[in-house]
């Protein structure tokens, strides 16, 4: 089986290839699995030196539109693409034309040189839940399930929704087998900050960790729905898996989500690391992230992905712990 990972280079493109080299073989539309030959690591980015150490692994590092446009990918026998490359939300309400090339043109690109094939092959594309936002002047949101109605707020968020009808419409067509999932906000995402708005919720608990202040634009009682970084790629693999029956229809699904608040976010990682981790978090309100968070949903349903099998994360406790045991070189301050 050949596989192609857009982003591939990043955290999650990364954790991605990790799990499936691991495993060795994968499972598409319910049938057998089979063994993996290669995968593609496609990426603006030099790929991890331990991926780029197993032979199965090939990095192709260039602008992902341009390699797409050229056909130098997907590859001829391409089994499955795992879209995952995107300008994050913040870059995108900042720099239009970067948002509209790397999240709408580079997709629709992506699902073109997938019809080319002539294979139909598998396409997992990452929404987000940015796709759902509190309409001003309009009653609260509430809850979010599969099938509500997208209604972005942002640039990101307006992007993704179409990436999504692309890849439904492609899909009916039969030109690509299709799977559009949306993740919740990732926490905690190790390294450097990026350019998304949602940034904060990572480096809250990140920096505090490594001893380092950490600023965090909204209020405490901010309801976020979030996902560790293990229960986003078991989501995103499982769309892989998943037979046509077993997925549903075409449009996307919600991926497991641990319902929280920024306050209480706080308080796990007192519990966890004690006083002075949390004493190092300065609430500094910046009323522009904080308008586009309080856009987006707190409360999802994901009845399809617990059809598929998936769970959420137990609580947010768990997750700062399996943060910690996965990145002990990057934790300076003594946990409990």
């Amino acid at each position: 089986m050949n596989i192609l990972i857009t982003g591939g280079a990043g955290f999650l493109g990364a954790r991605l290839a990790r799990v499936l080299l691991a495993a060795g073989r994968l499972s598409l539309r319910g049938a057998s699995a089979r063994t993996i030959g290669r995968i593609v690591l496609a990426d603006r980015g030099e790929a991890p030196a331990d991926l780029l150490g197993d032979p199965r692994v090939q990095a192709v590092q260039g602008d992902l539109l341009e390699l797409v446009q050229r056909r130098d990918l997907p590859a001829a026998g391409t089994d499955v693409v795992f879209h995952l490359a995107a300008a994050v939300s913040g870059e995108c309400e900042t720099d239009f034309d970067l948002g509209m090339r790397s999240n709408l043109d580079t997709t629709r690109a992506l699902l073109e040189a997938g019809r080319a094939l002539g294979t139909q092959p598998v396409f997992v594309y990452a929404s987000s839940l940015a796709v759902f936002g509190q309409q001003p002047g309009q009653p609260a949101m509430g809850v979010m399930r599969d099938d509500s109605l997208p209604t972005p707020q942002g640039s990101y968020g307006i992007q993704k929704f179409i990436g999504e009808q692309l890849v439904a419409d492609f899909t009916r067509k039969g030109f690509v087998a299709g799977r559009s999932v949306r993740p919740m906000t990732v926490s905690v995402r190790p390294g450097r900050p990026n350019g998304a708005a949602s940034g904060f919720f990572s480096g809250m608990i990140r920096e505090p960790l490594a001893g380092v202040r950490a600023q965090v634009p909204v209020p405490p009682a901010t309801v976020v729905a979030l996902a560790s970084p293990s229960s986003t790629i078991a989501g995103i693999v499982r769309a892989a898996e998943a037979s046509d029956a077993q997925w549903g229809p075409l449009s996307a699904l919600n991926l497991p989500s641990l319902t929280t608040t920024v306050g209480e976010m706080a308080q796990a990682l007192e519990r966890v690391a004690g006083p002075e981790a949390a004493a190092l978090i300065d609430w500094t309100p910046d009323p522009a992230v904080e308008r586009l968070v309080r856009s987006w949903p707190g409360q999802i349903q994901w009845e399809r992905a617990r059809g598929l099998g998936l769970q959420a994360d137990a609580d947010f406790d768990s997750v700062v712990r399996s943060y910690i045991a996965e990145n002990p070189q990057a934790v300076k301050l003594a946990v409990r």
